[in-house]
Order: C-alpha cells, then sequence, then structure tokens
C-alpha cells in the first residue's frame, strides 16, 4: 500500500500513538521543533524558504537534536539524493509515494 497525503501520515502516526504538529517551510518548522521537541521528524526535501536539507542540520545542530530521529519524505530517489539526505543528517530516506508499511516500522 502507499501513502502519499500528509494527512495520511498524520494519522499513522497518531495511530500508532504519536503526537503530531504541521510546519509547511524549513523555517517554521525549526522554530515549531523548539517548542514542540520532537522524537521524529518527517521531513519533506522540497521545502520553501529553507529546503529539508538545511532544516535538518539545524536541527541536528539544536538542542537533543542528537537523538531526534529524521526521515526525509521526497520525490528525489536516486542514489545521489540518498547519499545528500544521510550527509544532511537524515536517518532514513524515503521516497513518494510512501510504503505505508515501511513508515509505520519507522515511527514504531
Amino acid at each position: 500500500m502507499s501513502c502519499y497525503p500528509p494527512s495520511t501520515r498524520r494519522r499513522a502516526a497518531r495511530g500508532l500513538g504519536h503526537q503530531t504538529a504541521v510546519a509547511h517551510d524549513g523555517v517554521r518548522a525549526l522554530a515549531l521543533a523548539s517548542e514542540f521537541r520532537p522524537a521524529i521528524a518527517l521531513l519533506d526535501i522540497g521545502l520553501p524558504v529553507m529546503d529539508g536539507y538545511e532544516l535538518a542540520r539545524k536541527l541536528r545542530a539544536s538542542a537533543g537534536g542528537a537523538q531526534l530521529r529524521l526521515i526525509a519524505v521526497t520525490g528525489y530517489g536516486e542514489a545521489r539524493d540518498r547519499s545528500r539526505a544521510l550527509e544532511a543528517g537524515f536517518d532514513h530516506h524515503l521516497v513518494k509515494p510512501l510504503d505505508l508499511k515501511v513508515l509505520v516500522q519507522l515511527l514504531s
């Protein structure tokens, strides 16, 4: 089963007992993370204002960032894209449309 819409990802996370928060650009996501203090972050690479790579680096450098599980959610699926995501600090790189089973395993 594939899972593309963000609403489906939020429902999956909530179904596993996670609280969720949403930001629509990297700058807001960084501010929200300092308030919300997530354990897991699903980040789109193609965010406006600040892309997901820069956001991942900034989250890793923030207080508690080393323990944060970062999951890239992107349409960029080439080997170079995966390498770039890992170099930026992501733990996992998922290509859209997402496989719901894989997402559930990463959120568990």
